[in-house]
């Protein structure tokens, strides 16, 4: 499976912003859009609402002044006459000063059913017996559906198909197919008080306006409570009836609300165009007389588009911003990722680069960002650990090699030690057994060497097997109450000879008071036959003094009433007039397998495991081991302290074990204090008789 390709830290900034900020921006985007189609659709059809009701109250007023100009015009002496000259003189001055909704006037004798004046042409308006439908009014309103009532002697009629009356260009626009119209009549009294005449006004009710896109109204409808359509936009629709449509349904409820009282507003769609429209709608009293219980619905209608023609330009104004918004994100993310990366490439260039720069050039920092800054400092501290951990691995293996090159020394000498005196006890038991002596005193001098020369390589063997141990870590040493001085006295006894054979002047300290302490006899006794006899090694004149003393301590206790308690030790120190060592060569006398002088050059025999073992044996018995020198050729002193155990056979003075300024130790030994107080010394010592 191919390896995933890695991305950079700038191309995973800019993408993550990117693909966190595009995808809110379009959200918000479109939140926004429908936000806006929302309330310009609240808006759409709050005005088309408050136009229907505004249409609606025009009907009424208008129907009202046009029964009042008709009723003032059929009072007149010069209709009453009923010449036709004087009337067709009347109806022309009368049409020029109704209002412009007023299409035609006519003028009817009734005795002769003919027309004698007229703005409409020779036809009559009004067809049939007018007469009796006057006096006969409620028989006929009974029998003829278009006639809908009589009030104060005026008969309304609405015109269903509208028809057409066009006299001249300026006409042109009468008489619309899709408008409502009425016909208005009254009857016209002659002089005698007979009704001989009628008056009648065709009239529209609606006045002609050009839907603009800015302008929230729409085209009238006008549907009576039963369902019969009077005015409609569509002049087939005119004097249908709403179940004969498709969107019957939402006609209905139209109505129902409207006929409720309920002006909300609702979405149908448009059986011709199959487009969606949004109307406003409203109910008004039917103007015709005698229907008091019958009402009209008045909707205002205009498309979704017109409705939403302001959105057009606000989607655009939205494209524009959303391009602009993601561009300006896009440069803001090239620009923090730039400014992000910056740093991290520069603390990664000093990383992969710090091989080949100066050791003294400094990390890059003084970075605006904290984070970085801290980063920086952090990579500098790491550095600088790691070159303290280089420089000690690099010392760990100098000293390992060192380690190295002494094992390798300390095998070449082990087997030299090991090969001579393998070497003279063969040879001294040959000589015997050959019977090369030649007395009896001979053979036992002999046999004498080769048993000095055994023990000396038994000694060589057992340090070595000490050692492994040690480093195995099963060296166990075994404790019991001893008498130091007896210790002392035999080790010394068994010194003193080869001390006195170099002629060295050996002082030895007089053992008057007794010094218990816990110790394994044979391990001490091993650690202080090497001191001595390493000073007696390295010493060829001048003189060995052993002195003994006792060292006083205080240790802190969790006790309140005795929080100190006094510790005395004994303390051993092995002084020479010998060689010497150098101080910086001391560090290295008690580790193992190292000698201070050359092997190939060496005047001493040794394996060099003598103060290493014995370090590991004061240890385990409580005590500690030291060895100090001022350098070559100025002596040497070796110095071992071990607990006492028995307090009350010590000859202590009272003024000494009340002195405040001593070494002051926690019980679990992690906490050493300094107590200074003037006149005192921090570590006081009594010395025996030496």
């Amino acid at each position: 499976m191919p390896k995933p390709r890695q991305l950079s830290f700038r191309r995973l900034l800019v993408t993550r912003i990117l693909l966190l900020s595009v995808p809110v921006l379009l959200i918000g985007e479109i939140v926004v859009f429908k936000k806006a189609r929302h309330t310009q659709l609240n808006t759409a059809r709050q005005n088309l609402t408050e136009s229907a009701v505004l249409k609606g109250e025009k009907i009424l007023d208008r129907v009202a002044n046009l029964k009042t100009n008709l009723l003032t015009a059929s009072q007149t002496t010069i209709l009453r006459s009923g010449s036709s000259v004087d009337v067709q003189l009347f109806i022309n001055l009368l049409e020029q000063n109704l209002p412009k909704q007023i299409e035609c006037v006519q003028f009817q004798d009734l005795a002769i059913n003919r027309v004698i004046a007229s703005t409409c042409g020779d036809e009559p308006l009004e067809a049939g017996n007018v007469n009796d439908s006057f006096t006969n009014s409620q028989t006929n309103l009974a029998s003829a559906p278009q006639t809908v009532g009589l009030e104060n002697n005026i008969r309304i009629k609405v015109i269903v198909p509208p028809k057409i009356y066009i006299k001249s260009l300026r006409d042109s626009e009468r008489g619309t197919q899709n408008k409502l119209q009425l016909l208005l009549s009254s009857p016209v009294y002659d002089n005698t008080g007979n009704m001989r005449y009628l008056l009648s006004i065709q009239s529209e009710l609606q006045q002609k306006i050009k839907n603009k896109p800015v302008l929230l109204t729409g085209s009238t409808v006008v549907i009576a409570d039963d369902g019969t359509i009077l005015a409609h936009p569509i002049a087939q629709r005119v004097g249908t009836n709403i179940n004969q449509h498709e969107d019957a349904s939402r006609l209905k409820k139209i109505v129902q609300h409207a006929i409720a009282g309920k002006q909300d507003s609702l979405q149908f769609f448009f059986e011709k165009q199959g487009e969606e429209l949004l109307a406003g709608y409203t109910a008004i009293p039917s103007p015709i007389p005698n229907t008091t219980n019958q009402k009209w619905v008045i909707l205002d209608v205009t498309t979704l588009d017109n409705a939403l023609y302001g959105l057009t330009e606000i989607k655009i104004i939205l494209v524009l911003l959303t391009l602009g918004l993601i561009s300006a994100c896009l440069l803001a993310s090239l620009y923090i990722a730039r400014y992000l990366a910056n740093p991290v490439e520069k603390l990664r260039d000093y990383a992969l680069n710090i091989h080949a720069t100066s050791p003294t050039q400094p990390i890059p920092h003084d970075f605006q960002i904290r984070e970085f800054n801290q980063l920086a400092q952090a990579i500098d501290r790491m550095l600088e650990r790691l070159k303290a951990w280089s420089e000690e691995i690099e010392s760990a293996w100098k000293e390992a090699k060192a380690a190295n090159q002494v094992k390798s020394q300390f095998l070449a000498t082990t087997s030299h030690e090991l090969r001579n005196p393998l070497n003279i006890i063969i040879n001294c038991v040959r000589v015997v057994r050959e019977d090369l002596c030649d007395n009896k005193e001979e053979e036992l001098e002999f046999l004498k060497r080769a048993d000095d020369t055994a023990i000396h390589l038994l000694e060589i063997i057992n340090d070595l097997l000490d050692i492994s141990k040690i480093e195995a870590g099963k060296l166990s040493v075994f404790l019991e109450t001893i008498d130091l001085r007896q210790i002392l006295k035999e080790v010394i006894n068994l010194q003193s000879v080869n001390i006195q054979q170099k002629g060295l002047h050996f002082s030895i300290p007089e053992f008057t008071s007794p010094m218990p302490v816990k110790a394994d006899p044979k391990k001490l006794k091993q650690v202080l036959i090497n001191l001595i006899g390493n000073a007696t090694k390295f010493t060829e004149e001048g003189s060995i003094t052993i002195t003994t003393k006792i060292k006083l301590e205080h240790h802190l206790t969790n006790q309140l009433e005795h929080p100190r308690k006094i510790q005395p030790y004994v303390v051993i120190s092995i002084q020479d007039t010998g060689i010497g060592i150098e101080p910086s060569q001391q560090q290295k006398l008690f580790r193992p397998y190292v000698m201070i002088e050359s092997s190939t050059n060496r005047k001493f025999e040794g394996t060099g495991l003598g103060l290493a073992i014995s370090r590991n044996l004061m240890e385990l018995m409580g005590g500690t081991i030291s060895l100090e020198s001022n350098g070559i050729n100025q002596g040497t002193t070796a110095t071992i302290t071990l607990p006492l155990i028995d307090t009350v056979s010590l000859k202590i003075p009272p003024e000494l074990l009340a002195i405040e300024e001593l070494v002051l130790t926690s019980p679990d030994d992690n906490l050493k204090k300094n107590h200074e107080h003037p006149g005192n010394g921090i570590v006081n010592s009594l010395r025996t008789n030496s």
